[in-house]
């Protein structure tokens, strides 16, 4: 298995550097033809939704459509399933960060009872306590 970074995904989904895309596009096809799984790190997934947002200007329901397709494909390891689709189900619907869902869902599953936070846009989640 290989570890895939921030970049090669933004190049496979964007297509915006013909000669990058080019490269991602053979990495992640080639993959599929060899029966591979590739890794997307949380880090990865988070640096993703950045960028979406920040450098290309998506919207919260574009990037989450797109972050369940790419976490429901059987060809793209995960670190924690389960988690990740928890903080794009609350990122599509709040205010908050993706990061700051995945903190929260992930904390959780680690057996705490809330995270704490000074992030007012967290104040209405169940899995923030407000300080």
């Amino acid at each position: 298995m290989r570890g895939v970074d921030t970049n090669v995904i933004v190049r496979y989904l964007t297509q915006d550097d013909p000669v990058q895309a080019r490269k991602a596009n053979a990495v992640i096809e080639g993959a599929l033809v060899a029966g591979e799984q590739l890794h997307l790190d949380d880090i990865v997934i988070c640096e993703l939704v950045w960028v979406l947002s920040s450098a290309y200007g998506f919207d919260r329901a574009t990037i989450s459509d797109t972050l369940l397709k790419l976490i429901d494909s059987a060809q793209l390891s995960v670190n924690d399933r389960d988690a990740v689709r928890e903080a794009v189900t609350r990122y599509a619907e709040s205010a908050g960060d993706f990061a700051d869902y995945l903190i929260g869902s992930q904390n959780l599953r680690c057996g705490c009872e809330s995270t704490l936070t000074f992030d007012r846009a967290l104040r209405h989640s169940e899995l923030f306590t407000m300080l």
